[in-house]
């Protein structure tokens, strides 16, 4: 879900170019959970192979990371760990949600009834450990650094960017800059459209400065992460009730700080808990940000033995020896 204050971040449209040379650290799971969603049959499933394992996320990653490669630019991705307590109460109910999503695509499953089925196949999509076990072999394959998160992603990535290690992190949400992550970057993708709501819109790169984005709004960090408890993060996703974004950021200048601002309103949730939660986000330094060369029979492997065809195999293998100039200067 991430931090529903979006509407209220400056963004800045940028293109691929603009990136080119620059390494940018990837929240996984927000990617892997794209791919999971949107790469499927027509029926709402998603793709599978002749042993019914999910290949949604090997497709995804085979077609996106080599363009984006083929860009020059440098990616390393950061894998989830263990969530903090606070999220265990909502992931128990976003699982119950995915239950009755479920039964529900198997009841338009039995009704033939295509259009339901798409609809809820795509609410109970699960990101598993063998699925993350994959992508992470596949990545480290393309020659790509993999990084373990103690806990979130999003704050490690965003530690990676503070140390001036990566220039941005790359995610949909923003709960990174709530880490204080200097730069964002939304919609990465090779594609000159993306589909929403049905329809196709320019997909261009958005850049998000963490900065500019408080001076703008005229609010610092501490006063950015009241805002974003105000109106819903992962530890409390309706936020407070009858408070939107604009409201939220009138009450944040106004009170100026947390026990002022929360005492102004009625909460069903422990605002410090969450405070707390962002500010002692456990990270690691224990990571290498070394880019190899592509394992050429490791890609293969994984992707033959998932039915890949050898036209796709190969067609991935010829992308990624023309490229072979452009990684001489990554290593």
């Amino acid at each position: 879900m991430g931090v529903a204050i979006s509407q209220l971040i400056l963004k800045k449209q940028i293109n691929l170019s603009d990136l080119s040379g620059k390494k940018l650290s990837v929240d996984a799971s927000n990617v892997l959970y794209q791919f999971l969603s949107s790469i499927r049959q027509s029926d709402g499933t998603p793709l599978r192979d002749s042993k019914d394992r999910v290949t949604s996320h090997l497709l995804g990653l085979s077609t996106r990371i080599p363009k984006l490669m083929e860009k020059n630019i440098k990616l390393c991705f950061v894998f989830d760990g263990k969530p903090p307590a606070l999220k265990y109460k909502e992931n128990k109910i976003r699982e119950e949600r995915k239950f009755i999503a479920e039964d529900k695509f198997k009841e338009a499953r039995d009704k033939k009834d295509i259009k339901n089925m798409l609809k809820y196949s795509k609410q109970f999509t699960r990101l598993n450990k063998d699925i993350n076990k994959e992508s992470k072999e596949f990545i480290q394959a393309l020659g790509l650094p993999v990084i373990q998160a103690p806990s979130e992603a999003e704050a490690q990535a965003a530690l990676l960017v503070k140390k001036s290690e990566v220039y941005a992190v790359v995610s949909q949400d923003t709960d990174s800059l709530i880490y204080s992550a200097p730069r964002v970057v939304r919609n990465l993708t090779a594609s000159a459209k993306r589909k929403v709501k049905g329809n196709y819109v320019p997909n261009n790169p958005e850049l998000i400065e963490l900065n500019k984005t408080l001076n703008d709004l005229k609010i610092n960090e501490e006063q950015l992460l009241a805002l974003s408890i105000l109106v819903g993060t992962d530890y409390n996703p309706k936020g407070v009730k009858g408070i939107g974004p604009k409201t939220a950021l009138k009450l944040v200048k106004e009170y100026k700080t947390f026990k002022k601002i929360f005492s102004k309103v009625n909460t069903n949730f422990k605002w410090e808990d969450i405070r707390d939660t962002f500010y002692n986000m456990p990270t690691t330094n224990n990571y290498s940000l070394r880019w190899k060369r592509p394992n050429i029979s490791k890609i293969t492997k994984i992707l033959s033995s998932h039915d890949f065809s050898e036209k796709r195999i190969n067609n991935l293998l010829e992308k990624l020896n023309r490229e072979e100039k452009s990684l001489d200067k990554w290593i």
